[in-house]
């Protein structure tokens, strides 16, 4: 089975981001891919993933992201691990979009996502 990240349209997340899926699917429960772009200036909101686990594979730009409370630069080629109910946020502090890839183990599931309001 192949998935076609052509097929599945980029959509706005309430997150505060815009998300491509390019593998999610009830058939492979261990794992999803998503592409997430952060527009310049723009901070997602705070928020954490029950019973997932999340990697932020930094593609183009650089920002700062924030989890448990602790902040630092990232940029293209680094990678964050963020474990299943850690607050995080990522904030792009570049000129132009950032983009990373969201690897959720288990794949994300939105009943498993908390905003937490900030």
């Amino acid at each position: 089975m192949t998935d076609k990240p052509q097929a599945n349209a980029e959509y706005y997340f309430k997150e505060g981001c815009y998300i491509q899926e390019f593998h999610n699917t009830p058939e492979d429960p261990a794992m999803s891919i998503a592409r997430a772009r952060v527009q310049p200036g723009v901070r997602t909101r705070l928020h954490a993933l029950s019973e997932t686990s999340e990697r932020y594979a930094v593609l183009s730009g650089h920002g700062m992201i924030t989890v448990a409370g602790r902040s630092w630069k990232v940029a293209a080629g680094e990678v964050v691990v963020i474990d299943p109910g850690q607050p995080h946020c990522i904030e792009n502090t570049g000129g132009e979009d950032l983009v990373f890839l969201a690897i959720c183990t288990p794949r994300f599931d939105e009943r498993n996502y908390r905003d937490l309001g900030e």
